[in-house]
Parts: structure tokens; sequence; C-alpha cells
């Protein structure tokens, strides 16, 4: 079911028209019977009830509304044009919205890949580009729209785990770019057929579950420290081996490897500032 625009009459001559007929049928109504010419009155009658049968025809669309008109449950077509319209008074008319529309999600409880429940939310984007299929492909596509916005979320939520753990992997916290591309396209897979187009998917609200949420607060802690403390020591062996590089090179002073790691041990307390690495460059090996 594909949509397929229709013509329409514009609404204003058919009305000011309607209003004549209506007008003309009731001084033809009331002058039969004062005369007494029934044939008159039953022309007017006749005349009057063909006014509200035209005028049963005449309806309004909206800026960035479409109709959509069926005969006896057969689809005619869909209107576009906005103002006052007038159609066959046989059609039903069903009017689709195709404004931009946005919701919020729920706050879902899942799993995500590592096993670890979270709360998630998104704000979906939406619009209607195809009338004919929002009306007859699904039976109610807005309630179509909100189930399958929870079920693409939940979906998304488990094929990513929450925090990254090794270089160059996706997670739901650090990239959020690529996981709203992917809920995105994953709604639009699941909307295609409702005629809805999906403007945008971002992710709205993103926790811990409430039971584990101190438990992964103070891992996140643990890690933060850990990543601070290593690059402080790499950066501080980079530059004692630039030191040591510096002062064989210029001839300042020559060292034998017992004083090399004396010298060692002794920068490395001074720009790290922890004592526990000196015993380790005393042993004569560098970590």
């Amino acid at each position: 079911m594909k949509e397929n625009p229709t013509q329409s009459l514009s609404g204003i001559p058919v009305l000011l028209g309607s209003l004549a007929a209506g007008a003309l049928a009731a001084f033809g109504f009331f002058g039969g019977l004062d005369s007494g010419h029934a044939l008159g009155v039953v022309l007017s009658v006749l005349l009057g009830a063909g006014v509200f049968f035209v005028l049963s025809g005449l309806y309004k669309i909206e800026p960035n509304q479409a109709a959509v008109l069926s005969l006896f449950g057969k689809y005619v077509g869909t209107v576009k044009e906005n103002g006052l319209r007038w159609n066959n008074p046989l059609y039903a008319k069903r009017k689709v919205s195709q404004r931009v529309r946005n919701f919020e999600s729920g706050k879902l409880k899942v799993n995500e890949l590592d096993g670890s429940p979270i709360e998630i939310a998104a704000v979906i984007v939406w619009q209607v580009v195809d009338s004919a299929e929002a009306v007859y492909n699904v039976d109610d596509y807005e309630t179509f729209v909100h189930i399958q916005s929870e079920s693409a979320l939940r979906a998304m939520a488990t094929s990513y785990p929450y925090d990254q753990h090794e270089d160059g992997q996706l997670s739901l916290r650090s990239h959020a770019s690529e996981i709203s591309l992917h809920l995105k396209q994953e709604l639009q897979d699941r909307l295609a057929d409702a005629g809805v187009n999906v403007v945008d998917a971002r992710i709205s609200h993103l926790a811990y579950a409430a039971e584990i949420a101190h438990a992964m607060l103070q891992r996140q802690q643990a890690n933060a420290v850990i990543a601070a403390r290593t690059r402080i020591v790499a950066g501080a062996v980079g530059m004692v081996e630039m030191a040591l590089a510096e002062l064989q090179k210029n001839g300042v002073v020559q060292l034998d490897e017992e004083r090399k790691a004396q010298m060692v041990s002794n920068l490395l307390v001074v720009l790290c500032g922890d004592r526990s690495a000196q015993p380790i460059v005393n042993a004569g090996t560098l970590y």
C-alpha cells in the first residue's frame, strides 16, 4: 500500500454555491406553501436535501496534514492541499498529521552486553511520510511507533556494554553519536512499513540500576585511579629515558650500571612521588 495523490476541488466555491442553492430551496419551499403548489414544495425539499448532501463533502486540511480518502473500503487517494476542500460526499475521509513529532520513552530496565542491569530511555523524533501506509498497514500507527521504539531501544542496549573496557570498543556511555545512529537505523527498519520516517533518536537517560549503582561507581573510580597512575608512570619512565640519553649523548658524566640504577631510582622517586618504586629500581630492573 503506497500513497497515491489525488485531486480535490476548492471548497469555497462549493460552499458559496451550496448556500445560494439552499436559499433558493428555502424560498421555493415557503413560497410553495403559501401558494399551495405541492410540486414546488417537493422540488424545494429535494433541492435542500441535495444541498446538505453536497455540503457533507466539505472538509478542512491544515498545513502538514493529509486526508486519506476511501470509497466503501477501497483506497481512493490522498489529498494534501491546504484549506477548505471538497470531494465526493460518499468518500470516507481520515486525516493524518505529517508534522514532526517527538516523545520520550519510559525508563527501561535491561541488561547490557556484559549482563549488568541498567536504566535507559531515549527521545524519538518522527513523522509520517506515507499516509496510506500509516492508515492501512497498521491498526494504530501512533501506538505502533511507541511499542516498536521501546523494542528497538531494548535490542540496542543489549548490543553494547555500559562502559568501554578495551580500545576501539563501542559503549553506551562513551560513544553517543554511534549509539544514536544505531538506534535510529534500528527504529527505521521497524517503522518503515508504517510509513514513518525517524528523524532522530538519542539516549536521554542512562544509568546503572539502583541495586548495582554503588558497586559500579566504586569500580569506575578504581579504574580512573589506575589509569591516572599508569599514565604518570609511563610519563616518568619516558622522562628518565630521555634524561639518561641526553647525559650520555653530551658526555656530561659516565655512568656504570649501578650508578644508572641509582639515578633512575632517584628520578622516579622525584617524578612519581612514590618511594615504593625505589626497591624495584635498586634491584637492577626498570619496570
